[in-house]
């Protein structure tokens, strides 16, 4: 079985014993948790990141570029909002990513035409929305309640709006949602096959491969977690075995036997 799965268990029968039984059994002597396995990342190399992203065009091109360019998680993508991109420094800013922390990270230069011809015609589908009556998007912690008209400006839009409207349960009122994160984890999907690539690349491998490349670029490890939002430069570290040689730094035997 899994680590978490063992842990899981061990955590059930504790919760019996403490919480359905009332009986304090306190420390369990011989009972190791179980760790997890320590896993390398799976990295694309920047010729297999060229092929993919060929098999893709439009939005689902855009998104992609941004998950490898910028580092992006593939929620984080999705959630960008019109306000949150800076095209005079060059930059973006993460919102409430994980943790609930915010960051900045680079606007790749790649995509910078192209992701402004898109705003455009996204701001012309919201002010269409506009003379329809809708134009109104969910704004983060209950701030639609304090500014009740911020929800139809054009700084608050999605980048990568939904297709549809969706109608609120409750009020009744229409909003439009971003584009769900299964649209762009299909065509990544079909964009490696279509590439010919062996390795099981999803949308999470560009981000992996976008602070892999960085290293071997020659940027330091606390530009790298800057740029991903870890907590911790040991949760970075993970993507140094690009550094170092390793094995690769052998002459196998079978190669001398000529």
């Amino acid at each position: 079985m899994s680590a978490s799965t063992q842990n899981q268990a061990l955590n059930a029968v504790l919760f019996l014993y403490r919480e359905v039984l009332s009986k304090e059994i306190g420390y369990v002597n011989g009972v190791v948790r179980a760790k997890r396995p320590h896993r390398l990342p799976m990295v694309l190399t920047r010729e297999e990141v060229k092929a993919l992203l060929r098999q893709l065009d439009g939005t689902a091109w855009l998104m992609a570029t941004l998950l490898y360019g910028a580092g992006l998680r593939l929620m984080e993508c999705c959630r960008l909002r019109v306000k949150d991109l800076d095209f005079t420094r060059n930059q973006i800013v993460v919102r409430a990513g994980k943790g609930n922390k915010d960051r900045y990270t680079r606007l790749p230069l790649a995509v910078k035409e192209s992701l402004a011809r898109h705003l455009e015609e996204i701001r012309q589908q919201h002010q269409h929305d506009l003379e329809l009556g809708l134009g109104r998007v969910v704004l983060p912690n209950a701030l639609d309640r304090k500014y009740p008209r911020a929800g139809k400006e054009w700084s608050w839009q999605w980048v990568f709006p939904a297709s549809k409207y969706y109608t609120d349960p409750v009020t009744r009122e229409q909003y439009r949602h971003h584009l769900h994160e299964s649209v762009i984890q299909k065509a990544v999907k079909e964009a490696a096959r279509k590439a010919g690539i062996a390795k099981p690349a999803s949308c999470h491998t560009f981000r992996h491969s976008f602070a892999t490349h960085l290293l071997e670029d020659g940027y330091d490890i606390r530009t790298v977690q800057e740029l991903l939002g870890h907590r911790d430069v040991s949760t970075t570290m993970i993507y140094t075995h690009v550094l170092n040689r390793g094995g690769r730094g052998v002459c196998s035997p079978a190669d001398r036997l000529g």
